[in-house]
C-alpha cells in the first residue's frame, strides 16, 4: 500500500507563484498512491480562482474524500484533505488551535484497507515550537485519539518541526519515526530543500517497506514543499 503526504501550498508554485492545481494532480498521479494526505487545500478562495479544491482533487484522483476546514480566508476556507482509494468507515476532527493562534487541526480516519483497518492521523502543526509541543500533547491525550489505540496507526503531515524535537515525545507513546534519518527527508523549500518538515510516524503492526521524498522537476515547481511517499503493509 502507498501513502502520499504533501503540503500543496493551495496549488501555488513556490518559486513561480503560479496557480496550477493540474501540476499537483499530475505529480500525485505519477506516484499512484492509495491514500493521499494534503495540507493547505483551498475551498472557494480568491487566490485559487475560487476553486473547490477538495471536490476537484477527489474527482481527478477518484478517492473517498474527507476535508477539514481550519482557516477562514475571505468567504472561503483552507485546511487538510484525505483521499482514500478504499472506504473510510469513521472520521473525526480535532481542533489543535492554541489560544488565539492560527487555527490548526487533525483528521482521524479509519480506512478499510485490503489488509485490515488502518487508523490514519493527518495534521498540519503550528509554527512555534511550544505550540507544536502543546498540539502533539493535546492530540495524544484526546479521547477520540485514544479510542483507536488498538488499531495500527500512521501519523503524517506537515509538522513544521525543523529540529525534529517531537520524535521523542511520540516515541514515548509507541510511535517510531519513519522519516529518519532526517537528512534523507528534506522537503522544504521545494527548490532547495533544507528542512525535513514533512514527517510520518507509525505505531502497531505497520511494516514500512520504503519511505522517500519525491524530488522531480514537477514537484519542485508545483508547491513550496516536496511530497513524502510511504510504502507499507499492515502486518
Amino acid at each position: 500500500m502507498r501513502l502520499l503526504s504533501w503540503n500543496i501550498h493551495k496549488g501555488i508554485g513556490g518559486r513561480d507563484r503560479r496557480y496550477s492545481l493540474e501540476r499537483v494532480v499530475s505529480a500525485i498521479e505519477a506516484e499512484n498512491p492509495d491514500i493521499v494526505c494534503l495540507q493547505e487545500v483551498d475551498r472557494l478562495v480568491r487566490r485559487s480562482r475560487h476553486d473547490d479544491q477538495p471536490r476537484l482533487l477527489a474527482g481527478a484522483l477518484h478517492g473517498h474524500a474527507v476535508f477539514q476546514a481550519n482557516v477562514h480566508v475571505g468567504e472561503g476556507v483552507y485546511g487538510n484533505l484525505v483521499l482514500s482509494r478504499w472506504p473510510v468507515t469513521s472520521r473525526h476532527r480535532i481542533s489543535l488551535r492554541q489560544g488565539t493562534r492560527k487555527p490548526r487541526g487533525a483528521q482521524l480516519v479509519l480506512v478499510d484497507s485490503p489488509e485490515g483497518p488502518l487508523h490514519l492521523v493527518h495534521t498540519h502543526l503550528g509554527l512555534a515550537e511550544r505550540e507544536r509541543v502543546w498540539q502533539v500533547g493535546h492530540l495524544l491525550a484526546h479521547p477520540l485519539f485514544r479510542s483507536a489505540a488498538d488499531f495500527p496507526t500512521l501519523l503524517v503531515g506537515d509538522f513544521n518541526d525543523w529540529r525534529n524535537r517531537l520524535s521523542r515525545g511520540l516515541a514515548d507513546h509507541g510511535f517510531r519515526q519513519i522519516t529518519s534519518p532526517v537528512s534523507r527527508f528534506r522537503s522544504f523549500p521545494a527548490w532547495l530543500a533544507l528542512g525535513a518538515l514533512d514527517k510520518a510516524f507509525a505505531r502497531g503492526t505497520i511494516v514500512v517497506r520504503q519511505a522517500r521524498i519525491v524530488r522531480t522537476n514537477l514537484t519542485r515547481e508545483a508547491s513550496d514543499h516536496l511530497p513524502l511517499v510511504v510504502d507499507f503493509h499492515i502486518g
